[in-house]
């Protein structure tokens, strides 16, 4: 691997990192670490869901499911993606859940790639 470019495979290195391929949490140097914005591969089993919910976000998220049947949970809406590139977009502060109605697979982008930030 150079400083500069990263060749893999998501589905491999996304079990390395909780699924997470791109953020602030990559090792300085690897083409990966972004300050910016982060990424994740996201694949769940059915019935697999967000033990708590998350408060305060600080993020901009964009959730695009590949596979499945995934809802992801708003305060006072459900979002129901059952279709390979349905997605929803949610701003700072907006709280969220999620669960996985089938097995999914769901590509999910966050910005800004904020450190210290961890929910459950």
């Amino acid at each position: 691997m150079s400083d500069e470019v990263y060749v893999g495979n998501a589905g491999v290195d996304a079990a390395l990192d909780r699924g997470w391929l791109l953020g602030h949490f990559k090792p300085p140097g690897d083409p990966r670490h972004s300050e910016d914005v982060e990424i994740k591969w996201g694949v769940h089993e059915a019935g697999e869901e967000r033990a708590v919910w998350v408060e305060g976000e600080v993020r901009t998220a964009l959730l695009v499911l590949i596979n499945g049947r995934f809802r992801v949970e708003l305060p006072g809406r459900s979002v129901l993606l059952a279709e390979p590139g349905d997605y929803v977009v949610w701003g700072k502060g907006v709280g969220h859940s999620w669960r996985a109605e089938a097995p999914s697979t769901v590509l999910t982008v966050r910005w800004p790639s904020v450190p210290g930030y961890r929910v459950g």
